[in-house]
């Protein structure tokens, strides 16, 4: 029995798949993301035509960390490593890139993991029901795109302070906006807008914050590709000792939960911004590493399996994002060692893929990891995104000059410290749990029956592991519907 398929609708079903069928719409199962040689080769040939933005059906078989982008096909999983002249630390510092995802961001496997699950049971109509994604960026932008893939009308709800690219992109694919009061760290008043629009039952809201579809996505696909990653990587010395991941909506970061079954020992690290410290300290605030929602804990996130929290400033995040990608700080980066190809692949890393990278060498220093330690971490998206924000600082600051970038890396890299780094005892990670009864039982109706339920390892296991093959069998028979 499924914890999150609620019904099979026939009647719905038939009608979707009938619709599947005139719009050349195959879904690709899980299995097939976590692995694309189960992708028939037929399919695989068809993709080499179609750019990995365009909204095509068969993109969806490119929801998968293992994108050529040169060939158009498939290759292994897409991984940037940042060399020891940058981190400062001895242990390996390894981040997925999210880049090369269709738009640009891994949240569109997030979105994809919400929707199919729904659409091929029937609970999701797409001739009455309108799909709402609630988010602070890169999943509306993820929901959005799998809509028009799949034939569904979408509405994108984001903070209005959000970058310009975000917004103009999603008027460009035909979503509906609806921009909430405040920055990132404003997830409330995104809730508040889903109850208003709970009042129409044809707005079905995907609420990446509690649709467990997000995490179940990353537990059977990313946390697959960066084992893949680290058993590439041909020494038996190695250790796989940290995962980092910004805990946003707590999907991401059920990659770890992942590695941990195959690492024991390896350490789970929140990350989130020193300005909105929530896990370290209760705390609140606004803040600017787009893509890291705040002030509560997500549903989603099992808290009982996460080892620590880092909090990262803002600023520090800032000054990177200018270092990484103005040429008065490639060339600083160059005289300290950094090759060019090194250099050229710095954009692949967005602001909280760098807010990530801080929160690995604390992780490095507080722990003391050397040369046998790899950290994994995902660098969800890249500066594409954020061409604006660069414009925002030039502005506000004036002209890079060298002067700027030898303070940049003193400071915020080669002085990063194990400050805001807590590691949490049982006891921690049992208050931080009970946080989620003010958001989730007292505003948004959960049962609290649940919640206590949540902290059992088994109720994560069972809904991770388990859901996954009962999606996988109802896409199967979808598709079969389709083809007739």
């Amino acid at each position: 029995m499924s914890k999150i398929i609620k019904q099979l609708r026939p009647d719905v079903i038939r009608k979707t798949a009938k619709r599947c069928r005139e719009r050349g719409v195959v879904i690709p199962t899980f299995a097939q993301l976590r692995d694309p040689s189960l992708i028939p080769p037929t399919t695989r040939a068809k993709l080499k035509r179609v750019g990995l933005w365009d909204v095509n059906p068969l993109n969806l078989f490119r929801i998968t960390w293992k994108n050529d982008v040169r060939t158009g096909g498939y290759g292994g999983v897409n991984c940037l490593e940042i060399p020891p002249a940058i981190t400062g630390v001895k242990a390996r510092v390894i981040g997925l890139v999210g880049s090369y995802f269709p738009t640009g961001a891994h949240k569109v496997g997030a979105a994809f993991g919400c929707l199919v699950p729904r659409l091929v049971s029937g609970e999701f109509d797409p001739e009455v029901h309108k799909a709402a994604w609630p988010s602070t960026g890169n999943f509306c932008r993820g929901g959005a795109f799998d809509c028009a893939l799949l034939g569904c009308t979408s509405i994108a709800i984001l903070p209005e302070q959000m970058s310009r690219e975000r917004f103009e992109w999603l008027k460009e694919i035909g979503a509906t906006i609806i921009a909430t009061p405040g920055c990132e760290s404003n997830v409330k008043e995104i809730y508040d807008k889903c109850w208003e629009l709970k009042r129409d039952p044809a707005n079905v809201i995907f609420n990446q914050f509690e649709e467990f579809g997000n995490p179940v996505f990353h537990y059977n696909v990313t946390g697959p590709a960066i084992e893949e990653v680290f058993a590439g990587l041909c020494d038996d010395g190695l250790r796989a000792a940290a995962f980092i991941s910004a805990t946003g909506s707590a999907g991401t970061i059920a990659a770890g939960d992942f590695l941990k079954v195959k690492h024991p020992h390896l350490k789970i690290v929140a990350t989130e911004a020193l300005q909105c410290p929530t896990l370290l300290q209760n705390g609140f605030g606004a803040h600017r590493i787009e893509g890291i929602g705040d002030k509560h804990v997500p549903w989603v996130h099992n808290v009982r399996n996460t080892d620590a929290v880092a909090a990262i400033d803002d600023e520090d995040c800032m000054r990177l994002v200018r270092l990484f990608n103005e040429p008065a700080g490639r060339k600083h980066l160059a005289s300290l060692g950094v090759t060019t190809k090194q250099l050229k692949q710095l954009p692949l890393v967005g602001i909280s893929g760098v807010c990530n990278l801080l929160a690995a060498i604390k992780t490095a220093k507080y722990y003391d990891l050397d040369e046998r330690d790899v950290i994994f971490t995902v660098f969800t998206d890249s500066m594409e995104l954020y061409g604006s924000r660069l414009n925002e600082l030039h502005a506000e600051h004036g002209a890079y000059r060298e002067k700027d970038a030898i303070a940049d890396f003193a400071g915020p890299l080669a002085h990063q410290s194990i400050d805001y780094f807590k590691e949490l005892s049982f006891a921690e990670r049992k208050a931080i749990h009970n946080l989620k009864y003010y958001t989730w039982v007292e505003q948004q109706g959960k049962a609290v029956e649940e919640l206590n339920a949540q902290w059992a390892p088994d109720y994560w296991r069972e809904l991770f592991e388990g859901e996954v093959a009962h999606f996988d069998r109802l896409i199967t028979a979808f598709n079969a519907q389709v083809k007739r």
